[in-house]
């Protein structure tokens, strides 16, 4: 039971409580005395019931004002919060007595030492924590906080060391010890990037420090918030779907939905399905399903691998991209919804069509903007930079020290041509993070597929002539290099020929302006 006395400031007041306590042989485990003229009292074998005898004794004192129940005493309370947030912090931290002995410590400290509290209790804490004398701090005259270096567990931390002050009664105060909290690398690398974190725009958040990727953004931050179709082509991995959805969100559209669908993936009738919904009863659904195009109004649908939608399929998109106007399947009510369609292929859209494996007609309204991502081995001022971002990134996430590449590995990284590109070099990296507690990334770390230095555009099993086959491989080389060399002439120098040939080149092929990509 615990009592709270409100009374006046006399001398001797506490003293004619103590004695009613003494004459009753009253066990009294603890007082707090308040200037504010509050006595808190203790009494832990004893209920109410057998007290309340009492209570009027002590209101007659002289100077008593009331006396009443409490849940808890100050001091109390005060302790029981500062030890659940002490135990609440992540980082180890530890309570230590002029001896430098440890008084007490969080849980944080206790589960790095795979010890108990009472085992922890008493010992140096130069036991524990090597690289600072606790003695030399704590006989400094001019004591006070200090930051510096130690290590843990034999691992490197940085140490707080804070003393800890108690009045002496005299306006004066006597040292009793300290606290020291130590933060690993990895935390203060965590603290460092969420204190200077900011709400990154949509394309921010792509690293472009090569001037291929620039080019691709800067089109892509010119064309984000216009309504038309986009088309997306690139190399898998590349980063196609991360681009169209950072159009969506520069876009007016961004708080509505964006929507995914890969075409290569889903048989027709559940692609048609999937994007126009069905009515009542129809291909085996029991109720009407809502599909993507509606599911998406106000917001972007990207249409992952365009290239693989069936002609069926083909003709109901020209119609919906003409009139923003579609039908259920098994119903003929015709909806109206406004979505944006951006598509992303790894095919020549261009070539499917002159084949006739791709419709014309969708071929020209589709792109009508687009935009050609390029291969992680043409942007090589990218890969490291890359590199070290998803390091950072996936540390954190698993809680590791974070690593460091060695000159080997940043090499072996420049020259690796990456058919997976972008993908499969986070991919990599993840696998290297999760499988190892090294602070360096070697070479032998990777473990990627033998790779020739370039990508062969030529299938074992290819239709056609070597003839074909060459000037297929021309027309790919200058479509892809048109756009960052814009004039013939800086086009001929580029690839050592002249002016004429290139012009005859580019006029062969239909190269221009209005072909390549932006």
């Amino acid at each position: 039971m615990r009592l709270e006395i409100s009374c006046q400031d006399r001398l001797g007041i506490t003293q004619d409580i103590l004695d009613i306590l003494v004459e009753h042989k009253i066990d009294l485990r603890g007082i707090e005395i308040y200037e504010s003229g509050k006595i808190y009292l203790h009494f832990p074998n004893m209920e109410f019931e057998d007290f309340k005898h009492l209570m009027p004794k002590i209101r007659r004192i002289n100077g008593i004002e009331d006396v009443k129940t409490t849940l808890y005493m100050p001091g109390e309370r005060e302790h029981y919060q500062l030890s659940a947030i002490l135990q609440a912090l992540p980082d180890p931290v530890f309570s230590f007595d002029i001896k430098g002995a440890v008084v007490t410590c969080n849980t944080a400290a206790l589960s790095s030492l795979e010890l108990s509290q009472e085992e922890v209790e008493g010992l140096e804490l130069g036991e524990l924590i090597d690289g600072v004398v606790v003695s030399n701090w704590l006989e400094r005259s001019d004591i006070g906080s200090q930051t510096t270096k130690v290590k843990f567990i034999k691992q490197d931390y940085l140490a707080d060391i804070v003393p800890v002050f108690v009045p002496d009664g005299t306006n004066g105060s006597i040292l009793a010890g300290g606290v020291m909290m130590l933060k690993s690398e990895v935390r203060l690398e965590q603290q460092f990037n969420t204190f200077h974190t900011y709400e990154k725009s949509a394309f921010e958040q792509f690293t472009t420090s090569s001037m291929a990727m620039k080019k691709v953004i800067k089109a892509a931050q010119q064309i984000s918030d216009l309504d038309a179709s986009i088309v997306i082509s690139g190399e898998t991995g590349s980063g196609k779907k991360r681009l169209a959805q950072a159009c969506h969100q520069n876009s007016r559209r961004a708080n509505k939905a964006f929507l995914v669908l890969n075409c290569a993936l889903l048989p027709e009738t559940v692609l048609e399905l999937e994007l126009f919904g069905c009515a009542d009863n129809v291909m085996g659904q029991t109720s009407a399903k809502v599909g993507l195009f509606e599911s998406c109004d106000g917001g972007t649908l990207f249409l992952n691998e365009v290239s693989a939608l069936p002609e069926n399929i083909q003709l109901k998109l020209i119609h919906f991209l003409e009139t923003g106007q579609f039908n259920r399947i098994g119903e003929h009510k015709l909806r109206t919804v406004s979505v944006r369609v951006i598509c992303s292929t790894t095919e020549d859209l261009s070539e499917l069509s002159d084949k006739g494996k791709f419709k014309q007609e969708l071929y020209y309204q589709l792109n009508s903007l687009n935009i050609t991502m390029p291969a992680l081995r043409d942007r090589k001022a990218d890969i490291i930079e890359i590199a070290e971002e998803c390091i950072v990134e996936n540390s954190a996430k698993l809680g590791k020290r974070t690593a460091k590449l060695n000159k080997s590995c940043v090499d072996f990284l420049l020259q690796y041509p990456w058919p997976g590109n972008v993908r499969q070099l986070k991919n990599t990296l993840f696998r290297v993070l999760s499988m190892s507690d090294s602070s360096e990334i070697v070479k032998d770390d990777l473990k990627l597929p033998s790779c020739a230095p370039s990508v062969t555009y030529i299938d074992e099993n290819f239709d056609g002539t070597l003839d074909e086959e060459v000037k297929k491989f021309e027309k790919d080389v200058l479509r892809r290099l048109y756009p960052s060399y814009p004039s013939t002439r800086q086009l001929a120098k580029k690839l050592g020929l002249s002016h004429t040939a290139i012009a005859n080149k580019l006029r062969e092929y239909g190269i221009n302006k209005s072909s390549t990509p932006l």
